[in-house]
């Protein structure tokens, strides 16, 4: 390989927790790799192109309360977020109808409602934007206004009707928005109106609709998908089947945070009754990687790499990101992240990504993205793989296999590897 590499085994980074097992294989790593190039500013290239959008890094606000309004969404850009996707909007925000309170966290070392403890979960019971239509598409409109080369893409959901969806588009399309994420993925909230997981969790439905949205859309188009499923890979295949750039997960996964032992009642209590509802946060990043890691493999063998991949899950951390960088994921996405940390925390994921691809003399985000993905295989190539190396292992101890094989320049070394003890 032409390059300048240098791939060693590193120790634990004290501040930003990053660790190297060993090695990487020159192999496995992207072959348009020159020297070591960095930004202007001297530091590795966090920016990166999906579907033709260029983004100064791959920290995308999600689609939830953190992109709720104008303020918010400006904010993100402000703090220098990557890109922002819009809370989901529908044609008629009148059905949509919030309760309060309507989140519940999980807390390390004590019962649901423990006000002490590191917060790894939060549930949601929250639907979909209450705001009108008309109100978030001046927003759009505004925040291209004055951010034109910044990306925002509007997260969009309507109900089972062709109309409907040919009209959402056209109008969200008009603000100038530059992509859209369809929320195929809603775990809670109007299943019955055949919206959110409803369509996800149903590869006909989803190819019908699919179809209606990528017939009608000029921008590119995300589909975001559902873990609260058997095989993830399988709806997300149909979406890009049936013409959708790029493959968004996971969205939350379907849970009851607790029951509050005083009360007797779950959470989040309404009016002493509660619903269930999506779970996020760092409890769930193991199994977004791992559903991430089947969509990226199923995208690798089966796709052309113009499709792309958003990862969500669980990102608190630079290390976090790269975790989902390393499985094949372009950009990474960010709600409950931003709600527990506040806007400024992209600063926080930069710079630690950027300390993660020094430690490894990475210069941009292609340099590593699917690097791991190749070590994952099944278990019974694992066993295999184990019986070779173990077979290997013994030969090595067996030592000289024939009294012609002794030489008088190793004779020490060769009495010594076969020595039991």
């Amino acid at each position: 390989m032409a390059c300048s590499m240098k791939f060693s085994t590193t120790q634990l980074n004290p501040i930003h927790g990053f660790v190297s097992l060993g090695p990487i294989r020159p192999d496995l790593v992207k072959p348009n790799r020159v020297g070591f190039r960095v930004s202007a500013s001297g530091e590795p290239d966090l920016s990166v192109e999906v579907n033709g959008l260029k983004l100064p890094n791959p920290f995308v606000i999600g689609s939830g309360p953190p992109g709720t309004n104008y303020t918010v969404m400006k904010r993100a850009f402000d703090e220098g977020w990557g890109a922002v996707i819009a809370k989901t909007v529908s044609l008629d925000a009148s059905k949509v109808i919030n309760v309060t309170p309507r989140y519940a966290r999980l807390k390390v070392g004590g019962a649901n409602g423990s006000a002490k403890g590191q917060i790894i979960g939060w549930q949601n019971i929250e639907l979909i934007s209450d705001r009108p239509l008309e109100t978030m598409l001046k927003e759009f409109k505004q925040l291209k206004l004055e951010y034109p080369d910044r990306i925002l893409i509007a997260s969009i959901m309507e109900e089972y009707n062709k109309v409907a969806w040919e009209e959402l588009i056209d109008r969200v399309e008009q603000t100038g928005i530059d992509a859209f994420e369809i929320n195929f993925s809603c775990p809670h909230g109007m299943p019955e109106r055949r919206m959110g997981a409803a369509v996800g969790q149903d590869c006909a439905l989803l190819e019908e609709v699919c179809g209606w949205i990528n017939a009608k859309a000029t921008v590119p188009v995300w589909a975001k998908m559902t873990p609260n499923i058997t095989d993830i890979t399988q709806p997300a295949k149909v979406a890009l089947n049936s013409g959708c750039e790029g493959i968004a997960a996971i969205n939350t996964i379907m849970s009851v945070m607790g029951i509050n032992l005083t009360t007797l009642r779950p959470e989040p209590c309404v009016e002493g009754y509660s619903t269930p509802g999506g779970y996020s946060a760092k409890a769930v990043h193991p199994i977004a990687l791992a559903k991430v890691m089947s969509i990226a493999k199923m995208m690798k063998s089966e796709f052309s790499e113009d499709r792309s991949l958003s990862a969500i899950g669980g990102v608190e951390s630079g290390a976090d990101a790269a975790e989902f960088i390393l499985l094949g994921a372009n950009t990474v996405q960010v709600c409950t992240g931003v709600m527990m940390h506040g806007y400024p925390l992209v600063k926080k994921l930069c710079s630690e990504l950027q300390d993660f691809m020094k430690m490894h003399n990475f210069s941009t985000i292609e340099d590593f993205r699917g690097v791991s993905l190749d070590y994952f295989t099944t278990h019974t190539d694992l066993v295999k793989r184990q019986k070779e190396a173990i077979q290997q292992r013994k030969a090595i101890r067996k030592g000289l296999q024939s009294d012609k094989d002794w030489t008088g320049d190793g004779f020490v070394k060769e009495t010594e590897s076969m020595v039991s003890n």
